[in-house]
């Protein structure tokens, strides 16, 4: 192979036996013991494999995406703790997709260290066990004579050794232990220290492949050209000009729009371009932000019942202080760093996938479904991604992909431009909210009402409501958290044509702005400190207490600020995890700068500090972005913004300064990669709130502050 040519072979090709080395499997659901390769194994039950080869390399085969939240590291960590094995032989693979070898192949929702850190720490366990007790068998001696130490048997007594890698191919024949000894964390050599990325090298000098890199044999490169208008369908189009484009090989139409196929991303680019569509707009081709938000203020008076706690109508109608408010948040692009694309070969006697996808199954699912193919026959080979942040678990670019190359009867690279992928691809849902509350003569509130009409992402990719309720909707909305005694939260979806998908965080990112902000409304209202507020209310909730009291302390909540500076807090409980932030902010000319950010993150058992600190400022920064600059608007039903000429991002000049506490206090294990978003947007509308005695109700902030 040249370069970053592919040829038509599976990626990884799993196998036990003699010369093989120890290739170890561990169980997805039902079974907590890992099985040697040579054991039966029961369809899907596999999610992940070891390899350990006669050269001393240590392969993990990994089941989970790695899109840059280092999580191949931070799994590599949890199997080489208890494996024993020399850290600078330890090398990760993507692992193709296959339900009964790994069952459910999804990598989102901060859930890759949760789900695997138990299975994997028994599983490098297990391989241990079995390495020692094939150097004892060769040895002759009692298992409990020997032990493990950097990828090497030992005996002691005799100060013989044997490494890994020659005892590979005896061990795998052995059965793997029932319950192997795992280690007390006080014993930890690995896990918990400060750790490497295992991904930075490659791409660093630029060996690293992602789905653009990737060539094959006859391949054409497409664009599709989609309707303008969200829910709209080709009428008719005329491909004459494209075909005359040098280089445009073929025009075809598939059921998202007319794909142009040439020699190379230029000629297909120019002939896209010259194509002439008519397009049927649908319903929706008058749609705007103005004509969205008043269908949504409609149906924020009905909606069905999320959280009904004690009497809010009572309490808010006998308050000596209410407050009544609006709340909006924007459509929202992923705009990760490389657009979505995909590589396909549809065949009749198969199906090859190259491409960076969060969900490998799926895709394996859709593509053999387009292609009339069994499932068994399409191969997916799991590439690096340039960001997914839930954009790349949807799949559509599959789709395309798979459509296009059974159309053109060739292999084909469907790539979408930044545009593209801004215009056309699935957004955060808007989302408006009512929220009504009221507070005591103590400031204490004493009533909480919240309406959220959004759109629903469960119905986008083909779910069912649950009672009207779309979960991914109401985060974090519904299971408050504050000890308010009366609480009522209902739920609406607008049902927009407009492609809504998981987005980092979720909901979470909506939901923990408006009600942290409201909360400080309340606080305001009721002449009460926001940080002391929070406290009160939180004696069912000591994690969350813990957490907001460590990052204020830390930012000095109590300290006397500079001038035109201010403090805002905000904390959140999400994805297993708990995290508190402090953000310090000023106006300079009506421009909001934000100097420091303060996060406290109970996560559980720390695996790498350095990829929960990464995560943490990522999510800050991505987060940041989205409440000064993020939004996708919507004129003439189609998104108006299509590269960051418009919907800007975060430049390193205005970076805040981002310091992270971590605790470690034996918590369940939490996640890390969606956890450090929700709070950053409360935390800096709060300090302007602060600031200016204006809260801020809809993001962007912008440039609202400039005169």
């Amino acid at each position: 192979m040249s370069g970053h040519e592919v040829s038509r072979r599976t990626f990884i090709q799993v196998s036990g036996g003699a010369g093989a080395g120890l290739v170890l499997g561990f169980s997805l659901v039902g079974c907590r013991r890992p099985a040697a390769a040579t054991a039966a194994l029961e369809p899907g039950t596999l999610n992940a494999w070891i390899r350990i080869g006669t050269d001393e390399s240590v392969t993990f085969v990994i089941s989970e995406a790695e899109m840059g939240q280092g999580v191949h590291t931070a799994l590599a960590m949890l199997l080489a703790e208890e494996l024993e094995v020399d850290w600078s032989l330890v090398r990760t693979e993507h692992a193709p997709a296959d339900r009964t070898m790994y069952g459910r192949q999804s990598t989102g929702g901060s859930t890759s260290i949760r789900t695997n850190h138990e299975r994997l720490r028994n599983a490098g366990a297990s391989a241990r066990e079995m390495l020692v007790a094939a150097g004892a068998a060769r040895w002759e001696v009692p298992a409990s004579e020997c032990r493990a130490e950097d990828g090497q048997v030992l005996h002691a007594s005799s100060g013989r050794s044997l490494s890994y890698g020659s005892l590979a191919d005896e061990a795998a024949l052995l059965p793997a232990p029932d319950d192997p000894a795992i280690k007390d964390p006080k014993d930890f050599q690995l896990v918990g220290q400060r750790m490497p990325r295992l991904d930075s090298p490659e791409k660093v000098d630029g060996s690293a492949v992602f789905g653009l890199d990737v060539t094959v044999p006859g391949m054409l490169t497409a664009l599709v050209a989609r309707s303008p208008v969200f829910g709209g369908a080709v009428r008719s189009f005329d491909a004459a000009a494209a075909l005359a484009v040098p280089g445009v090989r073929q025009v075809v139409e598939i059921p998202t729009g007319v794909v142009v196929a040439a020699d190379g991303f230029w000629a297909a680019k120019q002939g896209r371009d010259a194509l002439t569509i008519e397009w049927d707009a649908g319903d929706f081709g008058d749609a705007s932000d103005a004509s969205i938000r008043e269908k949504c203020r409609k149906l924020a008076d009905g909606g069905a019942i999320v959280a009904d706690e004690g009497d809010v109508e009572e309490a808010l109608s006998g308050a000596t202080t209410r407050i009544d408010a609006e709340y909006d948040a924007p459509f929202l692009a992923h705009a990760t760093m490389e657009p979505v694309n995909c590589v396909a070969h549809v065949r009749d006697d198969g199906c090859d996938i190259w491409t960076g996808t969060q969900a490998q199954t799926s895709a394996q699912d859709i593509a053999a479904e387009i292609s009339g193919l069994r499932v068994e026959q399409v191969r997916v080979h799991t590439l690096m991604l340039g960001g997914g942040f839930g954009r790349r678990s949807r799949n559509d670019f599959v789709a395309e992909a798979v459509h296009a190359s059974k159309e053109l009867g060739a292999p084909v690279k469907v790539v979408y431009t930044r545009e593209d992928d801004m215009r056309a691809g699935s957004y955060r849902p808007v989302a408006y909210n009512r929220f009504s509350g009221a507070v005591d003569e103590s400031g204490k509130p004493v009533a909480w009402e919240h309406r959220i009409v959004s759109p629903s992402i469960i119905r986008s990719i083909g779910g069912r409501l649950q009672n009207g309720v779309d979960p991914t909707a109401t985060e974090n909305a519904g299971d408050l958290g504050y000890a308010i005694p009366n609480l009522k939260v209902t739920y609406a979806d607008p049902e927009l044509p407009v492609s809504v998908h998981f987005w980092r965080s979720v909901s979470n990112s909506q939901n923990i702005y408006l009600t942290e902000c409201f909360l400080d409304e309340l606080a305001a209202a009721g002449g009460r400190d926001p940080l002391e507020l929070r406290l009160s209310l939180l004696d069912a909730h000591p994690r969350r207490a813990r957490a907001l009291r460590l990052a204020a302390e830390k930012a000095g909540w109590s300290d006397d600020r500079a001038d035109g500076r201010a403090l805002g807090c905000a904390v959140a409980e999400c994805f297993g995890s708990v995290v508190a932030q402090v953000a310090e902010v000023e106006l300079v000319d009506g421009e909001v700068r934000v100097h420091r950010v303060v996060c406290a993150i109970d996560c559980g058992i720390v695996v790498n500090p350095d990829t929960i600190e990464a995560q943490v400022e990522s999510g800050i920064a991505y987060g940041l972005s989205a409440a000064l600059y993020g939004q996708i608007t919507i004129e003439n039903g189609g998104a108006v913004e299509g590269n960051f000429d418009r919907y800007p991002i975060l430049r390193l000049r205005d970076m805040p300064e981002v310091e992270t506490h971590i605790i470690a206090e034996g918590d369940p294990v939490g996640g890390i990669g969606e956890v450090g978003l929700p709070c950053i947007a409360p935390a800096v509308c709060n300090a302007l709130f602060a600031i200016t005695g204006e809260p801020i109700r809809r993001l962007p902030i912008g440039d609202r502050f400039k005169t």
